[in-house]
């Protein structure tokens, strides 16, 4: 008998089919850390978006086979502890390369246009006031020919550079860093693509070597007028450097996706700052309706792969 088990069905608004080789299918709205061995007993197939499932739950379920992991990213899943015991593990792939860089670029033009600023403003009534047909309160930038800084050339940064180079007319400078690189790209030094883009637009994992990639120095070497986009992860930018960045001036806004702890449940200093050249969305960058039914769907093409003995998208 093969049971499969989805352990945060809640976490995903689409349809999710099941897999067809399943004998029992059970999906679960959430699951808390103490309720994951209890469900995942008798499962040869766990599935799980942001439930860890870390050495000491795996330890106590030798008949789980299989890992499918409801996102890219998978680092609630102990990875060398999965290989060394011949439990595989796939994630999903490529599937918010148009929703993600969509949400930035929302991002990008509500501030470079001051958007909010704009609205507030009509809100207020200063429009109804004004002697002329217009006023001219908040700066105005153009995308075309500016300069957009990208860090992370994986295929979100790529396809936010295509909106900005055909879209838009913008130059595009991917940022240089450590191997592994994209091959086919042409990187410029870090810090001149921090001085000379008018947008950076952060689109790459979050590691030991990426955290806090963005702080106060950082920020220093930024135009007056640059904005930063985050739909990335939390923590590739030091929070407390970009409320001290936006307070003193040293950039003209910030969108971000993302925040380091994720829900604030308990507060966070971000949820603070109440200003127009700051727009904070609670990550939801991938979660078009197209993008979460791809995702859905690629989710369990990955699993009914496996059990054919072709596997896709493995990550051990």
């Amino acid at each position: 008998m093969t049971k499969v088990v989805f352990l945060d069905r809640a976490s995903l608004k689409a349809r999710v089919r099941k897999p067809f080789f399943a004998d029992e299918y059970v999906e679960h709205e959430k699951t808390a850390s103490d309720e994951v061995v209890a469900r995942l007993q008798g499962a040869t197939v766990a599935i799980t978006n942001k439930v860890p499932l870390r050495e000491a739950t795996l330890k106590q379920l030798p008949q789980l086979k299989m890992i499918a992991v409801a996102a890219t990213g998978y680092d609630v899943i102990d990875v060398p502890y999965c290989k060394a015991n011949g439990i595989a593990v796939a994630n999903i792939r490529n599937y918010a390369v148009h929703t993600v860089p969509e949400h930035a670029f929302a991002l990008i033009l509500a501030l470079r246009r001051n958007i909010l600023a704009y609205r507030q403003d009509v809100e207020a009534g200063v429009w109804q006031k004004s002697d002329q047909f217009c006023f001219f309160t908040h700066d105005i930038g153009d995308l075309h020919g500016a300069t957009l800084g990208i860090i992370g050339e994986g295929a979100l940064g790529r396809g936010t550079a295509q909106i900005a180079e055909k879209g838009f007319g913008m130059r595009v400078l991917y940022a240089d860093h450590a191997p592994p690189k994209m091959e086919g790209v042409t990187f410029t030094p870090f810090d001149q693509v921090l001085a000379e883009a008018d947008v950076i637009s952060l689109h790459c994992p979050l590691t030991p070597d990426t955290r806090n990639i963005i702080g106060i120095n950082e920020f220093r070497k930024m135009k007056r007028s640059a904005i930063v986009i985050n739909t990335s992860r939390g923590g590739l930018v030091d929070e407390q450097a970009l409320i001290q960045a936006l307070d003193e001036g040293l950039i003209a806004g910030a969108g971000f996706d993302v925040l380091t702890t994720e829900p604030p449940k308990n507060g966070h200093p971000l949820l603070d700052v109440r200003r127009p050249n700051f727009i904070l969305t609670p990550h939801v960058a991938w979660a078009s309706d197209g993008a979460m039914q791809f995702l859905a769907d690629q989710l369990i093409d990955n699993i009914e792969a496996w059990q054919k003995g072709t596997p896709q998208h493995l990550v051990t």
